[in-house]
């Protein structure tokens, strides 16, 4: 691993060519504290030389004379290419720099080969604002690729999208006006518009913020708002010439050549105006985030929509979290685009029993993307000792399918109500729950809506604090984090903190891992290294309470030792963006089900009674699949309230190489491109 390695070296693009002090070894210490920061600690710069042969011998030259064969690129699509053609020159290079006298003969041979592999460097935005009656136009960075814009208007419900891959038609200007004359008529006091870098129009004219100024007076131009983010050490596991990527929610190896062809491949086929061939070609994720827009921002009129005649009802269970209300307004448009009807249930299952049931519209959940908390309403009750006022208040209402959006107890509430079928017909319905808690303790998914709030409002606490305490030496943090006996918070929040130590209840430890990780860390501080962080799931053990840890970090350490118990301020504020984005897709999907299902008993008077009318949508691995709870009952440790295998504790190895702890990691896998044939003419 790049982390374990003896000689570990970062440059520059322009670096690489004029050698010298531009590369430089990275130890340990130097990289300790950069979490934090942001921009390019190494550097970065274009430099036109390097695009020439004489370029080209110059950086090979000077990486033979460091004794490199191995390149680590980050960055975006012209880095990756130019590190693409790069590779391709290198055959020739050293025999090049042999026959010159730049290098010995003998170092041909040894250097014959470079590997190159490469991190995709990604882009995401979020923005929150407020006005009176104005439209708010932003521009989004993504040079010619229209995924950040795509992600970001599901992330705070824009009204308005544009899109390099997917121009607006003809008289998009007429029906985007319309649009926001009809949403002032409502009173609406917002509406967004976003743009993405590069935006054009079916003849390949740009679609810049002064054209759509012109359109609309009450229009503010906001600019760039950028948020980086950065995937680890998949990219040295990945060499050689692969690229380190991620599908669904696994790290993959793919050939970092067709990656780049395939970047190329898009901007390709928008120049040839083959713009279906371009939305394709950015692959299935970008195709679905696309019609999820399209389902959310754009409301059919009634008379254009077949009704179903079928009541869909939503719900909220258990403790709130960030998230739910975005899968809620998906849930409730994507569900009266299908031409179902859909009904709010307000209160958990403890409003059902009483019948606060009331029907919601299209408008109504306008706005509700970037809202905490629980606006239906929630309790942590269970439906069994209410089944009869429930039963009572299903038939009364006809509801045809249930939806629940929540975490383990809207789980134990699906395995109440399908166990009463017998007893009870009107529950022989489709039922589906959406994962959505801070402690990602759901059995079936990997993910659960609200965990990435949680996991951000850690990271951005422990940086706090550590920064806190910059201008004291020797300090070590004990942190205490909620989850219950899931302890992907601690595990997460350390990784994401660079903390030295994170204990959870699925590892167990004793007073002698306790006293090891003491004496690492005081070792540690002997080093330029002063500042310390250690994360506890509120439930890891018993006895070895925060109060013990820190007491015994304070007693045998060599530093000063502080503790926090960050509480219920994981479980508030507004949903980050991709819970918001997750809850939105997640949540339409649940609602294409209940309509499939519900279409196989159209007509027929159909009864729901088999294990795969009643699921957990999650995310496990690369796919998004509905699993039956029944069979999730046998994956379920409930007394602990957790699944028995956790995906996540794979990275366990990595948060200890971090730490500088000896340990092995390798969790990804080679991957496969899904080759896209363009559609013939």
């Amino acid at each position: 691993l790049i982390l374990k390695s003896e000689k570990t070296l970062e440059w520059k693009t322009l670096g690489m060519v004029d050698g010298g002090s531009n590369i430089v070894e990275a130890n340990w210490e130097s990289v300790s504290s950069i979490l934090q920061m942001s921009g390019m600690i190494a550097g970065s710069a274009l430099c036109q030389t390097f695009h020439t042969r004489e370029g080209c011998l110059k950086a090979a030259c000077n990486l033979v004379q460091c004794g490199i064969t191995n390149m680590c690129v980050i960055g975006g699509d012209g880095s990756l290419t130019g590190a693409n053609l790069f590779r391709k020159e290198w055959s020739g290079l050293p025999e090049e720099l042999a026959k010159n006298g730049h290098i010995e003969k003998e170092a041909v041979q040894r250097y014959a080969y470079l590997n190159v592999v490469g991190m995709v460097g990604s882009i995401d935005n979020d923005f929150c604002a407020q006005s009176h009656q104005r439209t708010f136009f932003l521009e989004v960075l993504g040079q010619h690729c229209g995924y950040l814009a795509l992600v970001s208007v599901l992330a705070c419900g824009a009204d308005w999208v544009f899109l390099p891959e997917s121009p607006p038609e003809e008289g998009w200007e007429e029906q985007m006006c319309v649009k926001l004359s009809k949403n002032r008529a409502r009173k609406k006091r917002l509406n967004i518009i976003i743009v993405a870098e590069g935006a054009i129009d079916t003849q390949n004219k740009p679609i810049t913020s002064e054209k759509i100024k012109e359109l609309d007076t009450c229009m503010t131009i906001l600019g760039h708002v950028i948020l980086a983010s950065r995937m680890g050490a998949e990219v040295v596991i990945a060499l050689p010439e692969l690229a380190s990527c991620l599908s669904g929610n696994h790290a993959v190896r793919l050939p970092l050549m067709e990656c780049v062809q395939m970047t190329q491949d898009v901007q390709k086929a928008m120049d040839e105006r083959r713009f279906q061939d371009a939305v394709r070609l950015q692959g299935k994720s970008f195709v679905g985030n696309l019609n999820t827009y399209k389902r959310l921002a754009i409301k059919l009129p009634d008379d254009q929509i077949p009704k179903t005649n079928c009541n869909v009802a939503v719900i909220n269970v258990g403790p709130p979290a960030a998230g739910m209300n975005a899968a809620v307004r998906s849930a409730v448009r994507v569900g009266i685009a299908h031409g179902h009807r859909m009904l709010a249930i307000y209160d958990g299952f403890d409003g059902f029993a009483k019948g606060q049931i009331k029907e919601i519209g299209w408008t109504d959940v306008g706005g509700w993307t970037g809202q905490g908390g629980s606006i239906l309403g929630t309790k942590r009750i269970l439906p069994g000792k209410y089944l009869e006022e429930i039963t009572t208040q299903m038939r009364m209402h006809s509801i045809n399918a249930l939806l629940i959006i929540d975490g383990f107890e809207a789980y134990l509430g699906l395995l109440e109500l399908s166990a009463a079928w017998e007893k009870h017909e009107e529950f022989c319905v489709p039922m589906v729950m959406v994962p959505t808690t801070v402690s990602n303790n759901m059995p079936g998914s990997d993910f659960s809506i609200g965990a990435d709030t949680a996991l951000n409002t850690i990271t951005d606490t422990c940086d706090r604090i550590k920064q806190s305490a910059s201008g004291t030496k020797s300090h070590v943090f004990i942190i205490e984090t909620m989850g219950g006996y899931c302890g992907y918070l601690a595990n997460m929040g350390g990784l994401a903190a660079g903390a030295h130590a994170a204990y959870i209840f699925k590892e167990p430890f004793n007073i002698r891992d306790l006293q090891s990780n003491v004496e690492h860390l005081t070792e540690k501080m002997k080093t330029t290294i002063q500042r310390g962080l250690v994360l506890r799931n509120e439930s890891c053990s018993e006895n070895y309470t925060t109060d013990f840890i820190y007491q015994l970090y304070s007693e045998e350490g060599v530093f000063g030792c502080r503790k926090n118990v960050l509480g219920h301020m994981q479980q508030g504020g507004a949903p980050s963006p991709f819970d918001r984005n997750f809850g939105t897709k997640i949540s339409a999907r649940t609602v294409e089900w209940i309509t499939t299902k519900l279409k196989e008993a159209w007509g027929r008077g159909k009864k729901f009674t088999t294990d795969d009318s009643v699921c957990v949508l999650g995310i496990s691995k690369r796919n998004i699949i509905f699993q039956p709870v029944a069979e999730l009952k046998k994956e379920t440790d409930f007394e602990h309230r957790i699944p028995k295998e956790q995906g996540w504790l794979k990275l366990r190895p990595l948060m200890k190489i971090l730490a500088k702890y000896k340990a092995s990691y390798d969790v990804s896998d080679l991957g496969q491109l899904e080759h896209v044939q363009p559609w013939s003419v």
